[in-house]
Parts: structure tokens; C-alpha cells; sequence
């Protein structure tokens, strides 16, 4: 069916920039693919016969598997290309990489990068629809989209819900964006952990800043665990992963700071017995599985609408 949604972007390249109703729209169509997706798992029609590139240039495995998922679902043809095996090795740059990719019918260009900003630039040198997958410590913005898209699944609302983003907030772009969509749709967001790894400087995009973990996870509803990325890092932020463990990291007994119905999260991939214990993982608490699902149907959703904004389509939904 053709639905009048709010959108017209052919990009997208982080979550600051979108309104909440066009996060509620990514949302909206992601609830009609997840439902569809439940009743027949059948595939939908909407790109069949077009080329999904995913031009991963950084490593990857959830968040380039949900979109190859997201692509083929939706009825395209997929592509993955990796930076050890495309000729940017060979000294090709990127906007030759992208043109090329142009010239050979690709319809859209998902991309991860190590440098920030380079998927707005690629979105200024390709006619085709860029999506970012990912850029340095920026911006992440369909993992935030699809964080939130699972807690309102628990919620129903994240008005005046209190979400704690707990870890290396400094170096992630999952945190970044994640602290624009909560706040966008409502949340008080609150961001914990060592000084080193969570500036006061953060206040400044309105969140609350803790350095103590059991108030940071007592009056929450959700708890987001971060790893460490210690890819980013060109210093040493603590003196080792087992001080850091041993002061902010998610056990069994700090657990019981958490309120009943309480729920935690990790975008992954997990450190198990860093940043949280494995049964704390795996417990009922735990909707890290469920974010890797609700990951295709966000993806799908994202696909879909900007493939039609560039296009001219009207937005059909299952």
C-alpha cells in the first residue's frame, strides 16, 4: 500500500540532522517490514532488479551482514566490497572508487569508514544514495536508529525515560548518535564512565555526565554497554582493561542497582567479562539479540525511503 510518509532525503549520513517525524518514519515503515517479515518471511518487491553496494573500508560484521540481509530482503542484488580488496590499495581514491561504482549501474552506496565526514563527502560526488555505515568516532546512525526502534518495542515511548550510555563514550560514534535519536524522542540520557573516556565537555549536547557507576544505573530503564575502542585510541585512557573492568564493568551483583524491568544493551561486538559478564549477556534482561534483528528492518526501512526520494517514487509498504 502507498503511504504519505515525511520523507525526501537521498541520504543518510547521521542522526542530528533528522526531524523526529522522520525518525518516526524510518519507524514506521521498519514496524511494517518487521510485520511482514513475521507473518510470510517472504521477500519484498520494492528494489528488485537495482544494485546495493556495500563499501565497507573498515571491518564489520553485524552492521554489513544486516544490511547484505536488509538489501536481499528488499529484493536486491548486493555487493560487498572490502578495503584490502578494492584498488584504493593500489593508490585510487576514494572519489574515483565511488564514480566508478556510479558508472556501473550501482543504485546505492552503503559505506563504513575509519575517517569521519567521509560519507557526507562521498554523498557530494555520487548522484546515487549514500548510506552511512559507520564513520570514524561521528556518527552511526542506523545502530542508533535501531536501538531506539528496540526500546520502544519494550516501552511503547521513550518520553521521560532514562537511558544510560556507559563505556568509551570519547571514541564512539554509536554513542554520539545514539545521545541525538534518545533525546530527539524524548529520553534523558545519561553517559558514564572513567573521566579519561567521558569529558564533562559532553554536557554540552544536554545529557548528564557520571563518573559513578551506581548512580549511573540506578534510576536508568535502559543501560547501553560500549567497548572499548581501542582502534581510535592513540593514548592510554586508563592503566588497564582490568581496572576498567573492575570499576565500571556490568556484573552480576552491580546489576542489582538496575530498577525491575530494567533492560541492557550492546550494539557489539561484546568483550565478554570487560564491559559485561556473559550471563548478564545472555539474560533475559538482555535485548542484544533482538537489536541485531530489529538491525534488518531499520536497514530495510532506510533503503527503502531514501532509494524512493531519489527516485521519485511514492513509498509503498507491506
Amino acid at each position: 500500500m502507498s503511504q504519505s510518509l515525511a520523507w525526501n532525503r537521498k541520504d543518510l549520513i547521521d542522526v542530528e540532522h533528522l526531524s523526529r517525524d522522520e525518525i518516526e518514519t524510518i519507524f514506521t515503515a521498519a514496524t511494517a517490514f518487521k510485520r511482514a517479515m513475521e507473518a510470510d518471511d517472504k521477500k519484498q518487491p520494492y528494489l528488485e532488479g537495482r544494485t546495493v553496494v556495500n563499501l565497507f573500508l573498515e571491518p564489520s560484521t553485524r552492521t554489513r551482514l544486516a544490511f547484505e540481509v536488509a538489501a536481499s530482503r528488499l529484493s536486491a542484488d548486493t555487493i560487498t566490497v572490502t578495503g584490502g580488496a578494492s584498488s584504493l590499495t593500489k593508490g585510487e581514491t576514494l572519489r574515483d572508487t565511488a564514480r566508478n561504482m556510479e558508472a556501473l549501474k550501482a543504485d546505492m552506496i552503503i559505506m563504513r569508514h575509519s575517517a569521519s565526514g567521509a560519507p557526507n563527502y562521498l554523498s557530494k560526488v555520487v548522484d546515487i544514495p549514500v548510506i552511512n555505515g559507520g564513520d570514524g568516532s561521528h556518527a552511526h546512525p542506523t545502530q542508533a536508529l535501531l536501538d531506539s526502534f528496540t526500546l520502544l518495542e519494550k516501552f511503547g515511548s521513550l518520553e521521560g525515560k532514562r537511558i544510560t550510555i556507559l563505556g568509551d563514550i570519547l571514541f564512539s560514534r554509536v554513542a554520539r548518535s545514539n545521545i541525538w535519536c534518545l533525546q530527539k524522542l524524548g529520553a534523558e540520557v545519561t553517559i558514564a564512565g572513567p573521566s579519561t573516556l567521558v569529558p564533562k565537555e559532553f554536557e554540552a549536547l544536554g545529557v548528564h555526565v557520571c563518573h559513578d557507576l551506581q548512580e549511573a544505573l540506578e534510576d536508568a530503564d535502559a543501560v547501553m554497554l560500549l567497548r572499548i575502542q581501542h582502534e581510535r585510541q592513540t593514548a592510554t585512557h586508563f592503566p588497564s582493561i582490568g581496572e576498567y573492568t573492575s570499576t565500571f564493568g556490568l556484573n552480576k551483583q552491580r546489576a542489582k542497582w538496575l530498577k525491575l524491568g530494567a533492560i541492557i544493551m550492546h550494539p557489539g561486538p561484546i568483550n565478554r567479562g570487560v564491559e559485561i559478564d556473559s550471563e548478564l549477556a545472555d539474560s533475559e534482561q538482555s535485548v542484544v539479540l533482538q537489536q541485531v534483528t530489529n538491525g534488518i528492518v531499520v536497514r530495510m526501512a532506510v533503503l527503502h525511503l531514501c532509494y524512493c526520494a531519489h527516485n521519485g517514487k511514492s513509498i509503498e509498504l507491506p
